[in-house]
């Protein structure tokens, strides 16, 4: 099934932590099947300033995703110029990793605070944008971590399981009324990003040796199927965990 430059046609795009890595491939993807508008929004936009400039159907929005006040200028903004929200994308996301026993209440806030309650407080701001025509596609990206667990992520493990409870909650509530608001997550496994690319090789090696694909995933992976449970062809799912990870997680 080819997606073309049509899947997106009219659509009005909002992703956050879209400055670099897998938020960048998601905002170029959205751009590229033809959305008319993605608001690529990071807290820091600054790494994006080397590519965002390649399309002009993409606008930069820095937006700290727990910021009741920003989030409302953000609605008012896309209600003001577009009246509507079609597809929300939540990929902002933090890690502060240390074994239970080290981990300080800090690391715990700060990976709760933006993993989580950042996809609470995002999609609940544009909510009336999404209902202005009850029709849209929220997808949030989790992680297999939230489905698997792993060492030395209590807090991760436990923002990306969140995330999956509240979206099947979601994809339960937001149909009331006979709406066809979709929520899904995708859970990402090893992907090839800076923060891999950072890594020691041999624990690179290691990761890559546990996928049965026998490598890693790379943003446009991931993209893709964003992508897909935002068009219309994915119009008959919604709850799901799309697991995008060489087949590590089962």
């Amino acid at each position: 099934m080819k997606m073309t430059t049509q899947d997106m046609k009219d659509n009005i795009c909002i992703v956050t932590g879209a400055a670099k890595g897998l938020g960048r491939a998601i905002s170029e993807t959205l751009a590229k099947a033809g959305a008319e508008r993605v608001y690529a929004c990071d807290i820091n936009m600054a790494p994006a300033e080397s590519w965002i400039g390649d399309y002009d159907n993409i606008t930069a929005m820095t937006i700290d995703v727990c910021d009741s006040t920003a989030l409302k200028a953000l609605r008012g903004h896309v209600r003001d110029t577009y009246g509507r929200l079609d597809v929300l994308v939540n990929n902002a996301g933090i890690t502060r990793d240390a074994l239970l026993g080290k981990m300080t209440e800090t690391q715990w806030d700060q990976v709760i605070d933006v993993n989580l309650k950042g996809v609470f407080m995002m999609t609940q701001a544009m909510l009336p944008l999404i209902k202005e025509q009850n029709k849209g596609s929220i997808i949030s990206i989790s992680s297999v971590v939230g489905v698997s667990g792993n060492i030395g992520q209590s807090n991760y493990g436990a923002s990306k399981g969140g995330i999956i409870a509240m979206t099947k909650g979601w994809a339960k509530e937001l149909t009331y009324g006979g709406a066809q608001i979709r929520a899904n997550c995708i859970a990402p496994g090893f992907i090839d990003t800076e923060m891999t690319q950072a890594m020691p090789q041999k624990v690179l090696d290691k990761m890559v040796e546990a996928v049965p694909l026998g490598m890693l995933g790379t943003p446009q992976d991931i993209a893709e199927g964003v992508l897909f449970l935002a068009s219309d062809r994915a119009r008959y799912i919604s709850g799901q965990v799309l697991k995008i990870d060489g087949g590590l997680v089962f």
